[in-house]
């Protein structure tokens, strides 16, 4: 749930678009970094930024409108729609509709002459039905949708916002998050974050321009990346309506993939918890029998940097030719003993870099192997781990030793996982990671 996330404030989203229409007009490419590596094909770190709380407290009954991003996550903006449904389509704009009684592709393009009279909606004939949008792919090949699909003419294509009610939303969540495999009261606790989060989105439209309150991508929470599983939606259902509160607010509830034993909190963002974020606090992820996900892949990990190769990564990274690189230091740690600063230094310049996942950026990057707690390999990406590391330079190789995957920050999915097993519920999960919360 990563700092490239935009936020729901408007002035924010224009000032960004502009500064990458100035990128492009330069001919300059930029390349957006994205925490991989996690469940759906994501390790998801919630939205720093929280709504300005413009609209109602919504409840289990309410609906969430959906930005659906094309194939990748690449973009918004659609060249076409191609959906078809086993129930038939009712296409509506302007007052008036019709019905597409067969399961053939039903094709919208953005020339479409009904947009002079307002947006297109798309639903199936039958309530309950499913939708299948055949113009994108995601991780589970082509996916479906309930609801109503509405379309809205923009510059260059169309924008697809997938309306529906909040706990069918979090069905095509939960899936995606976490795998369906996992113990149900993991489970059940991942759908209460889901929830949580979604309800504290939708306070606020994400996308004003579109009244879409979140889209379904790593940016909030990944939405019918995987294909809905009876387990996800038990734990949904058995958990309709519950959200964690904070001094009787909503909270955020920050997750990710696996801790090394201990979480942090927002300053390792860079943010001042105050009163509002005393719920993220650093805790030890351990039971009785020590740390919870000790046996995990991910529970520590190695990599060992030929100096060459992180001294250019370090350059590329931080825009900052630094030369060969004679130190890397942790110069400042947080909560949990996570990085919040190191000081690069070679023989053309130095360069400090703050917060974990500014840091983790600086290190991260093609072009060494990463040996897990069990033995097995990864390639590094685009980030490095987790910020719980040390870094020693041994002749001709720097040697980063951590612990965890993913920010940190709030509930670790394979340390609920390891709970529920364990015997914990999905209250005690809860508690354990936010402090001082009720589930309600």
């Amino acid at each position: 749930m990563r700092r490239r996330k935009r936020t729901g404030r408007v002035y924010g989203r224009y000032l960004a678009a502009i500064f990458i229409w100035l990128l492009l007009i330069t001919g300059l490419a930029h390349m957006v970094t994205r925490e991989e590596g996690g469940f759906g094909g994501t390790d998801t770190e919630s939205r720093l930024d929280v709504p300005d709380g413009k609209l109602p407290e919504p409840t289990s009954g309410s609906s969430i409108r959906v930005l659906l991003m094309t194939t990748g996550y690449s973009g918004e903006i659609h060249s076409e729609v191609r959906v078809s449904s086993d129930a038939g389509l009712r296409v509506s704009c302007g007052g008036e509709s019709i019905e597409w009684n067969r399961a053939d592709t039903y094709q919208i393009l953005p020339d479409d002459a009904r947009f002079q009279k307002g947006n297109i909606r798309v639903e199936p004939l039958e309530e309950g039905g499913q939708m299948r949008l055949e113009s994108i792919e995601r991780g589970c090949g082509t996916p479906s949708y309930a609801g109503t699909l509405e379309l809205r003419a923009v510059s260059g294509g169309m924008a697809v916002i997938n309306e529906l009610p909040v706990e069918t939303y979090l069905c095509g969540v939960v899936p995606s998050e976490m795998p369906a495999s996992y113990e149900l009261e993991a489970l059940k606790a991942q759908a209460v974050c889901a929830r949580s989060y979604a309800f504290r989105q939708m306070t606020s439209y994400g996308y004003p321009e579109y009244e879409a309150h979140v889209n379904d991508s790593t940016d909030f929470q990944v939405y019918n990346n995987s294909e809905r599983q009876e387990n996800s939606t038990r734990a949904v259902a058995e958990t309709e309506g519950q959200v964690v509160r904070y001094k009787g607010e909503i909270a955020t509830t920050y997750y990710y993939s696996t801790s090394c034993g201990r979480t942090t909190s927002l300053e390792a963002w860079g943010t001042d918890p105050g009163d509002s974020g005393g719920y993220l606090q650093s805790v030890e992820v351990r039971g009785d029998s020590g740390d919870y996900e000790k046996d995990l892949p991910w529970y520590r990990w190695t990599a060992q940097v030929p100096v060459q190769t992180l001294s250019a990564l370090v350059s590329a990274n931080t825009g900052v030719s630094v030369g060969t690189l004679s130190s890397v230091e942790v110069t400042k740690r947080g909560p949990g003993d996570v990085a919040l600063q190191i000081v690069a230094s070679g023989d053309a310049g130095s360069v400090t870099v703050d917060t974990e996942n500014k840091i983790r950026g600086a290190l991260g990057g093609s072009g060494y192997t990463i040996t897990k707690n069990d033995g097995s390999t990864s390639q590094s990406t685009a980030l490095l781990p987790s910020a719980f590391f040390t870094i020693e330079k041994s002749g001709d190789t720097f040697v980063i030793s951590g612990g965890g995957f993913g920010h940190g920050i709030g509930m670790s999915q394979n340390g609920a996982n390891e709970m529920a097993k364990q015997g914990a519920d999905y209250r005690e999960i809860l508690q354990m990671f936010y402090k001082d919360v009720e589930i309600s």
